[in-house]
């Protein structure tokens, strides 16, 4: 019976490589497919494909950095990427060269997500720490984190950070987290959609004069823009790069930066409505890797809240733009997913031969 109860364990591990393998495989093949996109799009237009391929090229180095690292350094891993995200936050503002874009634009979106992103970092670390003390002092940090978001000026990075740190809280309490992955698709999808319609006029007076007095009609007239742009070109866009140059708002803001302050609306608008598809298909297959995962339920979770936090902040805001948030969301699905050289972790771990019924 033990004998028979080992293969059995042994053969639901492997079966688990393989799928993991196999949602590796995909999560490259649609890398490739966003920067051979980028290529046709921009030829077929002579647009600018360098910041999408950058962009590729970021989320792919992160995601396979987190593998790495978070193989060797499960603790410190996460925990110094959590420190590197609030440094790279705090430089933000003062990075770019030359004149910055006025409020409420600007560099906030990055901000609020390289805040949020190091919350998800600093949570996971704590939960794969061993020790009450330890993980006490990560989740001391998040606090920290708001405090440097409420310092720089960034409500969504405070309401992003102090968010992911109570559901990360509440994370061991849930057994299926394949469920709370969904919901989290959900909402990525409903905010998108909430912008979709605030884009095309479509919401009700009163909700949408609200909405736009808090996003400012600036970036609700960008907005409408990308859309006009992304209805005259659903196939191949009007090209990469080239919204600035197309966008009659655009072209008469002071300071202009050339983006919609949108990551579905600038794809579709650039890349068309394949551009979007494949967006979205990288976001739904971080999500499907966190399913997967080997780490304890807690960490998948936690990261999933914190990519998803990244989501919402990208569909109103200018956050993909910059290679920080690129590169740290890669780091931080690669950390969450990558599986420790030794079978213990923080409360909540499991053996990896014993974690297949948690992903369901």
């Amino acid at each position: 019976m033990g004998s028979t109860g080992t293969e059995s364990a042994a053969g639901v591990a492997d079966a688990e490589d393989e799928r993991r393998n196999v949602s590796d495989a995909a999560g490259v093949l649609l890398l490739a497919a966003c920067a051979a996109w980028s290529l046709i799009t921009a030829a077929a237009h002579g647009g600018r494909p360098e910041g999408i391929l950058l962009a590729v090229l970021a989320v792919t180095a992160g995601y396979a950095s987190g593998r790495i690292f978070g193989a060797l350094l499960p603790v410190a891993a996460p925990a110094v990427g959590a420190l590197l995200g609030v440094g790279f936050a705090i430089a933000a503002p003062h990075a770019m060269p030359g004149p910055q874009p006025l409020a409420p634009l600007g560099h906030s979106g990055a901000v609020a997500a390289l805040l949020t992103l190091s919350s998800g970092a600093a949570c996971c670390a704590a939960w794969a720490a061993r020790g009450p003390a330890p993980q006490f002092a990560l989740r001391l940090s998040v606090p920290g984190i708001a405090g440097v978001a409420a310092a720089l000026g960034s409500m969504t990075g405070l309401v992003a950070s102090i968010g992911v740190l109570l559901y990360s809280l509440t994370a061991d309490r849930t057994r299926h987290r394949a469920r709370v992955l969904t919901v989290f698709a959900l909402v990525a999808t409903l905010v998108t959609a909430a912008t979709w319609a605030m884009a095309g006029n479509v919401t009700p007076g009163a909700p949408s004069a609200l909405l736009e007095d808090q996003l400012g009609g600036h970036r609700v007239l960008l907005w409408r823009d990308a859309l006009t742009l992304a209805r005259e070109h659903p196939a191949l866009g009007a090209g990469p790069g080239l919204f600035g140059e197309l966008s009659p708002v655009a072209a008469q803001s002071l300071l202009p930066d050339g983006k919609p302050h949108s990551a579905p609306l600038q794809q579709a608008a650039e890349q068309g409505l394949i551009g979007l598809a494949l967006l979205t298909a990288v976001f739904c297959w971080f999500l499907h890797a966190l399913r997967r995962t080997q780490r304890p339920t807690p960490i998948a979770l936690t990261a999933g809240a914190a990519l998803t936090a990244l989501a919402v902040i990208a569909s109103v805001g200018d956050a993909l733009s910059f290679t920080a948030v690129t590169a740290g969301a890669g780091m931080l699905a690669g950390i969450a997913t990558a599986r420790p050289l030794w079978d213990g972790e923080g409360p909540g771990g499991q053996h990896p031969r014993n974690r297949a019924e948690s992903s369901r």
